[in-house]
Parts: C-alpha cells; structure tokens; sequence
C-alpha cells in the first residue's frame, strides 16, 4: 500500500508511454516486498533540468533515465559514476541525501542476458550491427568482459569512426561497412556472437530485418536481437530456423533493469518475476 513511507522511483523520458519499466519493476518490488512505487515521468528536452532537481525536492530515491536524455541529463547530476562516465551516457539515477548520481546498467545488463543463458563473451569474437546508443552499451560490456574481437558493422563511415573514437582501446574494435561484400561474409564466417543492435525489425514494422549472409555464418554462432517488440523478430526467426542459438531483447531490458533494481534498494531483483511480467504483457 502507498503511504508516506513509500519510496518513488521515476522514469524520465520523452515519450515514455511505451515502456515496460513501470510493470516490470513495480512487480518486481511487490515480489520483493519492498515499499517501493515506479512512476512513469515524461519530461520533455527543455524541463530536463528541472525535472530532476524535482526529483530532489520531492524526495524520489532514484530514476532511470531514457530516449532522448541519456546523455543531456548528465550536466544536471552531482555525481557520475565510472560505468556512466565511461561510455558517456546515464540510464539510472541513485538519489540520497539530495546528492543524485548517474550510473549506466545497459553494458552489463548486456553481458548479463548471455550469463544467464551459459554464454559466454571471454575470449570470443563479435560482430556488433550498427552505431548507436544501443551498440555502444553492447561493445562496451563485451570490451569490459575480455572479448577477443569486436566487428562493428555499419553503413555510416563516419558515424562508424566517432563510434570507435569512443573507446580507450580503438585497437579492439575494428570496421566493416555493411556493404563491403566478400570482407563482411568473411567476417561473418569468423564470429561467435552476432549481434543485431539496431531497431529494424521493430513494431510496426516487423518484417524488417538486417540484411547478413546467413550461407557465411558458422551454424554454431550465437544470435542476439536487442529489438524486444516482437520479442521473437523476423531475425531471430530466420537464425532459429537455421539452428542457431538466439538471444531475444527482453534479456538486456530485464538485467539491466535488475541491476537498476539493486542499486536503489541494495537488494537482489527478483529475476524471474521480472522476466515473466514482461512475458506475460506480450502474450496478452
């Protein structure tokens, strides 16, 4: 039951009428029997500043932070933890005694969607499709767990090479464009992971898909969409079909918003719940 004891957690972003934080994590602190409420807050660009010195004055224990403010909320924080300073974007706020500070749960909540299946990124080499905010969370945790070998794979050369200025080791990623043919089939031919980081495939329009030799991949690689709605997408249907193994969206969306979950309340999430809240919303 709410009361004044409860504990507000938000989540700031511009729209944010899709998302599937506020089921998740409210049954989340249920199952946990935490006095916890997670509200969905949409805060357009221009009142970003305040809104999260409001969050301060209204006493919320934290936030996350979404579409378009993960990096412009930055300057408005006190603190900025490694994993945010590091890849230059916040996802979640932890707010006490008014000091509110950024961290970033994408990267390992990434990693961690593969752990829980028994896959493993130590020593392994990848192939990251696409540039955006979502591929940089991916190569960063894959950088931060020792992969030996990251591709990144995109059609913008130049959005491609201030993707890779990013990192303090340019050296172990390298670029293929999308196009180049015989150098990306070859690519493919030598990976473990395949990693679809972009929205195609996407509600509405879910028969788009990223286009890949799949007569060059290895039938022993491992395929991740990062796209949650559909949870199965054309993509994945396409390498399950060939007998690939496949990672669906909802595991990074899970994990990271599990790591989120411990670091406002120093509990363990509720894995499972989480997971099978999400599942359920979907199936109905």
């Amino acid at each position: 039951m709410i009361n004044g004891k409860t504990n507000k957690i938000g989540i700031l972003g511009w729209p944010v009428e899709h998302s599937q934080s506020p089921l998740i994590q409210n049954s989340a602190f249920a199952a946990a029997g935490l006095n916890y409420i997670y509200l969905p807050l949409p805060v357009s660009p221009d009142h970003l500043k305040d809104a999260v010195a409001g969050l301060k004055a209204l006493g919320f224990a934290g936030a996350n932070v979404t579409i378009p403010h993960k990096v412009s909320v930055i300057p408005f924080l006190d603190e900025i933890d490694e994993s945010a300073r590091s890849m230059g974007a916040v996802n979640t706020l932890v707010i006490r005694n008014k000091i509110c500070t950024g961290y970033n749960t994408d990267a390992e909540g990434f990693i961690q969607s593969l752990l829980v299946k028994g896959i493993e990124v130590k020593g392994k080499r990848a192939i990251v499709l696409g540039a955006g905010g979502a591929a940089r969370a991916v190569v960063h945790g894959l950088l931060q767990h020792k992969t030996a070998n990251i591709v990144l794979v995109a059609r913008d050369q130049e959005k491609a090479a201030r993707f890779l200025n990013l990192f303090a080791k340019p050296a172990a990623v390298t670029f293929c464009p999308w196009e180049a043919g015989r150098e990306f089939a070859d690519r493919l031919a030598a990976c473990d992971i395949l990693i679809h980081c972009t929205s195609q495939g996407m509600s509405p329009k879910i028969e788009g898909q990223p286009f890949v030799d799949w007569d060059a991949i290895n039938k022993k690689i491992v395929v991740c969409d990062l796209v949650y709605n559909p949870l199965y997408t054309s993509f994945l249907k396409k390498a399950a079909g060939l007998g690939h193994t496949i990672v669906t969206g909802d595991g990074m969306l899970v994990e990271q918003g599990a790591l989120a979950f411990s670091l406002w309340t120093s509990c363990q999430a509720p894995r499972n719940t989480m997971y099978r809240v999400f599942r359920e919303s979907f199936a109905r």
